[in-house]
């Protein structure tokens, strides 16, 4: 039995998805890009700006599941440059204690959605 995971605190989907879907005490969700959740706007600056905004749409997906960043097991980063692999590290880094970090890839792509520079997804269990 699925349950599909939603919340207004984070982007709604902009095609045939959800945000998340719990399976059991598994969540999936899909993968969150730099949009605004309250003005559907995409944030650009610099890709700290961006990594942050997309890893603040994640917490709220997970708070919508009641789980945290603690409850991550695997993440996936698809980047529109690796030259900015440090720097999203070093924003996504201050969501995970180190000793606790998930499992995770990082993978560079030709385009992301809206032509973002950076896209990650996550698998977390209750």
């Amino acid at each position: 039995m699925k349950k599909i995971i939603t919340t207004d605190k984070a982007p709604q989907p902009i095609g045939p998805y959800n945000q998340a879907v719990l399976s059991g005490n598994t969540l999936y969700t899909s993968g969150q890009i730099a949009l605004d959740p309250e003005t559907g706007e995409l944030v650009t600056g610099t890709i700290e700006d961006e990594t942050k905004q997309v890893m603040e749409n994640m917490k709220e997906v997970l708070a919508a599941a009641e789980m945290t960043f603690e409850n991550v097991v695997k993440t996936s980063i698809f980047i529109s440059d690796m030259n900015n692999f440090s720097n999203i590290n070093a924003v996504y880094g201050t969501y995970f204690d180190e000793a606790t970090a998930p499992a995770r890839e990082t993978v560079e792509v030709a385009n992301l959605p809206k032509f973002v520079n950076v896209e990650i997804s996550m698998i977390a269990i209750k």
